[in-house]
C-alpha cells in the first residue's frame, strides 16, 4: 500500500473494513501491521496506549485469515478489526492497572465484551490510557503521564476513556472499548469529535464483575459515525445470569435502527444545569446546542423546551461515585499507589457515604430515576448540550486536590453523570467545531431500553450535518 492508501485506509469505519476483508480486498495481518506503523509514528505525540500487543495481534490476524479461508466468515461482523481495549477492561493474559501505579496480575480470561468482539473477528491491538480509577474527564496521571487530544495536543481527549478516543479519532484503531460510569464514553467522543453511546444499565454484560462503580457504569465503544457505533454495541450487547441487571434483546438490530427513519418524534430540549452545579455554557457549545435544536424541528420533529424533574440527583451521584471510588481504589494490590486528588477523594467516600449510607443510596436510586423518567412519559428524546466548553488543557486538575478537582469535573461535564444513575441509554453527537478548532457536542438521551430511538435520530442528523469526513491535525 502507498502512503496515501494507508492513510485513507486508517479512516474506514470497522463496518466497511471488515466487508473488504470478508470480500478478500485486504488481508488481517495487513490491517494490524498498518495500524501499528500508526501507532509507532503517532503514539509518541499522544500517548494513547499503555501497551500494544503486536506479537499476539499477528498471531490472531493469521488465525483470522486461515479461518475466513475455510468459510468465508460471512458471520464475523468485525472480521479483521483492529480495536483497542480501555485499562479497566480485563484482557486474558495483560495486566489490568485502572490506570493506577499498583502492581497487577494478569486477567485469566476475556471480559465478556472482549470475548464477543473476538467472536465476532475483531483483533485486540493494544489497551489503551486511563485516568486513576477511571475517577476522571481528563486521561493524566503520575502512572501513564498525559494523554493529548489529536485536535490540539495541549488539549485533553477528555476522560476517563481518553485513550480510547484519541487512538480512533486519530486513526490508530478504527474502534475501542470504552465504559461510561459519569460520562467516560460521551466525555471524550465529545472531546474528540465521536459517537459514543452509554448503553442502557444491562445492556452489555459487566462479566467477570456482576456490576461497575455500584451500577453507575457500563461497558460501550467509540467510533467515528453512528453506524460503526451501532454496530459496536450490537456485537457487545446481551447480559448474562450473574450480571445484576439484564435486559431483553431488542427486537431488532441496532445497526437496522441506524439505518430506518426515526419517524416524527417528541424532542425535549434542555440546557438547564441540574441543580447543585454551578457550570455555566461556553457560547460556542450554546449555539451548538441551538443549532441542533432547530435542526431537529426542521427534520420535522416535535421540539419543546422541557427539563427532567432533577432534584438532589446531583449530590446522589456525586455521593455514589465518591463510594464507588474508594471501593475501586481497595481493590488495588497497593492502595496507596495513587495520586493526591484520588487519595482524598476515595477516602472522603469511605467517611462519608459508610455502609449504611451506601445502601440508602442504592434504596433511593429507583425513586429518583422514576422523577426524572416521568419527562419521557410525554417525550421520546431529550437534546442536552454535551459538554460547558470544548476540551480542558492535557493535564485537567491532575496536581490539585480533590475537592478542587471534583468541583472542574463537575463544571465540565454537568448533563452526563445524571442518566448513570437512571440507567437510561444517552450518546454523544459531534456537531460542529467551534472557535478554537475544536468539537462540539449535543447529548441525546433515551427512555431505558431505547437506544434504537437513539440510534435511528442521530443518524438522522448525521445525514443532515455530516462529520467524519473530518479529521484532526495529528493523524
Amino acid at each position: 500500500m502507498t502512503a496515501s492508501t494507508e492513510s485513507e485506509l486508517a479512516f474506514v469505519g470497522p463496518a466497511a473494513l471488515a466487508a473488504m476483508v470478508r470480500a478478500g480486498e485486504v488481508r488481517p495481518r495487513e490491517l494490524v501491521e498498518l495500524c501499528l506503523k500508526r501507532i509507532e509514528r503517532l503514539d509518541p505525540s499522544l500517548n494513547a496506549f499503555r501497551a500494544t500487543l503486536p506479537d499476539e495481534a499477528l498471531r490472531a490476524a493469521d488465525a483470522l485469515e486461515a479461518k475466513l479461508g475455510a468459510d468465508g466468515g460471512e458471520r464475523l461482523l468485525l472480521a479483521g478489526v483492529p480495536i483497542a481495549v480501555k485499562d479497566d477492561t480485563p484482557l486474558a493474559g495483560q495486566a489490568t492497572t485502572f490506570g493506577s501505579r499498583s502492581p497487577a496480575r494478569s486477567a485469566p480470561a476475556d471480559a465478556e465484551p472482549v470475548r464477543r468482539l473476538r467472536a465476532a473477528g475483531a483483533i485486540p491491538l493494544g489497551i489503551t490510557r486511563v485516568p486513576e480509577l477511571m475517577a476522571w474527564p481528563w486521561t493524566a496521571s503520575d502512572a501513564g503521564g498525559v494523554t493529548r487530544n489529536p485536535w490540539d495536543p495541549s488539549r485533553t481527549p477528555g476522560g476517563s476513556s481518553g485513550g480510547s478516543a484519541a487512538a480512533v479519532a486519530a486513526g490508530l484503531v478504527p474502534a475501542a472499548t470504552g465504559s461510561d460510569g459519569a460520562g467516560s464514553i460521551r466525555i471524550p467522543a465529545a472531546c474528540c469529535g465521536l459517537v459514543g453511546m452509554k448503553p442502557t444499565r444491562g445492556r452489555v454484560s459487566t462479566q467477570p464483575a456482576a456490576e461497575l462503580w455500584l451500577g453507575l457504569a457500563t461497558y460501550g465503544a467509540l467510533a467515528r459515525t453512528v453506524a460503526d457505533s451501532a454496530l459496536l454495541v450490537d456485537v457487545v450487547a446481551g447480559s448474562l445470569e450473574g450480571d445484576r441487571d439484564r435486559l431483553e434483546p431488542p427486537p431488532v438490530s441496532f445497526r437496522h435502527a441506524a439505518a430506518s427513519e426515526p419517524g416524527r418524534l417528541r424532542v425535549a430540549v434542555s440546557r438547564r444545569v441540574p441543580p447543585g452545579v454551578i457550570a455555566r455554557l461556553a457560547a460556542d457549545q450554546r449555539l451548538a446546542f441551538e443549532r441542533a435544536a432547530r435542526l431537529l424541528a426542521e427534520l420535522g420533529h416535535d421540539v419543546q423546551e422541557a427539563h427532567p424533574a432533577y432534584g438532589a440527583a446531583a449530590l446522589e451521584v456525586t455521593l455514589t461515585y465518591l463510594r464507588a471510588l474508594a471501593e475501586q481504589r481497595e481493590q488495588l494490590a497497593d492502595p496507596t499507589a495513587v495520586g493526591r486528588a484520588t487519595r482524598q477523594l476515595a477516602a472522603a467516600g469511605r467517611v462519608v457515604v459508610p455502609v449504611p449510607v451506601r445502601g440508602l443510596l442504592r434504596a433511593r436510586r429507583p425513586r429518583t430515576a422514576r422523577r426524572i423518567l416521568a419527562l419521557w412519559d410525554e417525550y421520546d428524546v431529550l437534546l442536552t448540550p454535551g459538554l460547558s466548553e470544548t476540551a480542558l488543557p492535557a493535564e485537567g486538575a491532575q496536581r490539585r486536590s480533590g475537592p478542587v478537582a471534583l468541583e472542574r469535573a463537575a463544571r465540565f461535564t454537568p448533563w452526563t453523570p445524571l442518566f448513570n444513575l437512571t440507567g437510561q441509554p444517552a450518546v454523544a453527537l459531534p456537531a460542529g467545531i467551534g472557535s478554537d478548532g475544536l468539537p462540539l457536542s449535543v447529548q441525546l438521551v433515551g427512555r431505558p431500553g431505547a437506544e434504537a430511538t437513539l440510534y435511528s435520530l442521530a443518524a438522522q442528523i448525521e445525514a443532515a450535518r455530516p462529520w467524519a469526513g473530518r479529521r484532526p491535525p495529528l493523524s
